[in-house]
């Protein structure tokens, strides 16, 4: 197989980036070529493991790069609004909570609205936003370098701040799940952040779809052994069900919804 990326392939990995996935009807009109010659260009890149099959297109795949921040609201969105939902009933009234970055943690956010007497500590200018006008809701934000990219506040700075306190239950999410149960991460300076909220919170709730199993990034946040509930879609195998049973870590699945999956992750 040749090993070159032709220029088309190359324009097709970046506007997989910037909006998340593409189609090849839109691929086809757009380079003015049959859709034949699409499915090859993401057969080719697909078999590079750049990118991952969806139904009528592709979506980029998760190595050292994250997806665009915007992008990742549009991938799986309605699972990750049920996801929220299923979270947001897990959090009783009266009680403090972290939250990191993530758009599944902000639909998190969006479903804690109706909720009374909460302390709510993030690093997630997105979060704060949701949550800051509640009348019943105390937001505080960890102080440090803000990401452009996403809005999360990184860095030692924040992570000396959350190390301040001790709070009922940390939500966190996470780019990537391994199969042996490792969660993992893009930024070092954002993994150090998770891992200060999951030390210093009494109940760990992991949120994540199902499109975060298979695919990879270069940071290790923790283990599935370090959260005590995991709110997903769906577990995509027998073996990660026996493994969170083995470790204690109750599975919540919300269900099949409507989003985008890669039809076969890598």
């Amino acid at each position: 197989m040749n090993e070159i990326i032709s220029p088309r392939q190359k324009d097709i990995i970046a506007l997989a980036r910037t909006q998340g996935r593409v189609s090849v009807e839109e691929l086809a009109a757009k380079y003015a070529v049959t859709p034949q010659t699409i499915r090859k260009d993401l057969n080719e890149l697909c078999d590079r493991h750049l990118m991952s099959r969806v139904h009528g297109g592709a979506m980029v795949a998760f190595g050292v790069e994250n997806v665009a921040y915007e992008a990742r609201r549009s991938l799986a969105a309605a699972e990750k609004r049920a996801i929220g939902e299923a979270t947001g009933k897990l959090i009783p009234n009266n009680c403090s909570l972290f939250i990191n970055i993530g758009t599944t943690t902000e639909e998190v956010a969006r479903a804690l609205t109706g909720h009374e007497d909460l302390l709510v500590i993030t690093n997630n200018l997105n979060v704060a936003q949701s949550l800051y006008r509640q009348p019943s809701i105390e937001v505080v934000l960890a102080g440090g370098p803000v990401r452009r990219a996403d809005g999360a506040v990184i860095g030692a700075a924040a992570v000396d701040f959350i190390k301040q306190f001790r709070v009922d239950y940390a939500i966190v999410g996470t780019s990537a799940i391994e199969a042996d149960g490792s969660l993992l991460d893009f930024d070092v300076r954002e993994v150090q952040v998770s891992k200060a909220i999951i030390e210093n919170a009494r109940r760990t709730i992991l949120v994540s779809d199902k499109s975060k199993f298979g695919r990879s990034a270069p940071v290790r946040i923790g283990h599935i052994s370090d959260v005590d509930a995991f709110v997903t879609d769906a577990v995509p195998s027998e073996e990660f069900r026996a493994l969170c049973r083995d470790h204690d870590v109750e599975v919540i699945e919300v269900g099949p919804q409507s989003g985008d999956h890669p039809a076969n992750p890598r």
